[in-house]
């Protein structure tokens, strides 16, 4: 039971921006995307700092695969899960006025369904749809490199050492 929670938890975690974004006023969130394109430059800006903070967390796991001392593994550990939750912030701070807070999700998933969001995105221009197509599939991805990295960490909480060879 307590090693589903972990993974629950985290998933909750990295939803968060839909869950925020469907608070929100749904007639000035569809008002305000019509007149406002997604910030691609500052979501590009803040992909830079993610792909950063993964290498970061990949060097950090290649550490903690190396070292057979335990205080020192649980110290690489703190330190990951540390970066990892930077990362988290980093994720959550991209959706800008563009993008969730404005209506692509505000009502989609959470609102009970998507057919209204047919009206939503034929409003949207050509651009437009591509700028948004683009952001999502790098957050997914994004999304994907966390769960791993998720993963990783709890399996390497749950392991002890292995012995030097």
């Amino acid at each position: 039971m307590k090693a589903l929670l972990f993974p629950v938890a985290i998933c909750l975690a990295l939803s968060s921006p839909m869950l925020h974004a469907a608070s929100k006023d749904p007639a000035a969130s569809q008002s305000a995307s019509k007149t406002q394109s997604p910030d691609t430059a500052g979501f590009d800006k803040n992909l830079a700092r993610f792909q950063e903070q993964m290498k970061t967390m990949q060097a950090q796991m290649d550490q903690i695969r190396k070292t057979h001392d335990p205080k020192e593994r649980q110290k690489l550990l703190q330190q990951h899960w540390a970066t990892m939750q930077s990362a988290m912030t980093t994720m959550h701070g991209m959706w800008g006025p563009g993008m969730m807070g404005h209506g692509m999700m505000g009502q989609g998933m959470m609102g009970g369904g998507w057919s209204h969001m047919g009206g939503y995105y034929s409003g949207l221009s050509a651009e437009q749809l591509r700028q948004r197509q683009y952001m999502t599939d790098q957050y997914l991805q994004m999304q994907q490199e966390m769960m791993n990295n998720l993963m990783w960490q709890q399996q390497f909480w749950m392991e002890p050492p292995s012995s030097p060879q």
